[in-house]
């Protein structure tokens, strides 16, 4: 009886212990960490994310915030998690591609390191100013104020995709700046506001409710062509600067080796929720691109993306030298 007990117990932790299987996930709530502070764009999707597989799965998903340190606590968080399913994060390009490039204190491999799961969606970077504090209204005006002045700017960290782009265009246009990093879109764009900074590089989800409000004017968005929704928000590349067409995208993303079933049923649920009329309303009113892809395509994507910004990181001086760091 007591080897029989003995057994048993055995049986019952290893039950716990082991990743959950497609079949009968979740049996409890999960938790989707928002890697940047509530109101921006990694805290947008996540609840738009959390809330559709609530409704799909009939259990909840709740939101976390784990910002700070451009993302990485909330990606240490994640990483630290068992990949049983139960903890989820929205992560992004700067996670996945630019910090590892960037960052010293950054060492981990976004492919091996994490699961990436699903491409939720991707929002350009708009230049945005607080035209009433500066006196800017358009481009030209405001490269024209950073041949004389040092013109401070924010993103939302180091080495993000809106910190990169902003270095690019400084460069481009020959004008002085200065970074100043943030935690997060809402805490940037509410000195902006303030007028305790120029200017901004954020995504267009981010900026949003403050350029329609009329609070801040977007002077330059980094898309192709004019978004549908925004007419009125010129490109860069409209106005001499066609490198800078760039998207920050997130992903939805667990620890590494989560079972594979589990990883499509959640990648499959996601494009679902995302094509929803409502959703998709939702996701093009606020700037946000979505495409459907498999976990496998997801994974392509990011070693693609990964070429392609590597050498302008490089070219705008916010490469580290990892191997030089290690000696």
């Amino acid at each position: 009886m007591r080897y029989l007990r003995a057994a048993l117990a055995v049986t019952a932790t290893l039950a716990l212990s082991c990743p959950a299987t497609a079949a009968d996930w979740p049996t409890r709530p999960v938790r989707v960490i928002s890697t940047f502070a509530a109101g921006g764009t990694a805290d947008i999707l996540a609840r738009i994310v959390a809330d559709h597989l609530s409704s799909a799965f009939k259990q909840q998903f709740y939101v976390e915030v784990r910002s700070g340190a451009g993302g990485q606590i909330g990606v240490r968080s994640l990483m630290e998690s068992e990949p049983d399913g139960y903890n989820l994060a929205i992560v992004n390009v700067s996670h996945l591609v630019l910090h590892p490039l960037t960052r010293t204190d950054v060492h981990y491999n976004p492919l091996k390191d994490l699961t990436n799961i699903a491409f939720v969606g991707g929002s350009p970077v708009v230049l945005s100013v607080n035209s009433q504090k500066s006196g800017i209204k358009t481009l030209k005006e405001f490269v024209e104020r950073g041949k004389k002045d040092i013109l401070t700017y924010s993103s939302s960290g180091l080495g993000s995709m809106g910190h990169l782009v902003a270095a690019n265009f400084s460069e481009m246009a020959k004008i002085k700046t200065e970074h100043v990093p943030y935690k997060g879109a809402s805490q940037a764009l509410n000195d902006l506001v303030g007028g305790h900074i120029i200017w901004s590089s954020q995504t267009v989800s981010s900026t949003a409710a403050m350029m329609r409000g009329g609070t801040l004017t977007g002077l330059a968005v980094s898309t192709e062509e004019r978004l549908p929704d925004w007419p009125d928000l010129p490109t860069f590349k409209e106005q001499g600067y066609p490198q800078l067409v760039a998207s920050i995208w997130f992903g939805l993303a667990g620890p590494a080796n989560m079972p594979p079933d589990l990883v499509k049923k959640i990648n499959e649920e996601v494009i679902r929720g995302l094509k929803e009329p409502k959703t998709a309303a939702r996701m093009r009113h606020d700037g946000l691109l979505t495409k459907a892809m498999t976990p496998e395509q997801y994974s392509k994507f990011i070693e693609s993306e990964g070429k392609v910004w590597g050498p302008i990181v490089k070219q705008v001086g916010l490469a580290v030298d990892k191997k030089a760091e290690k000696k």
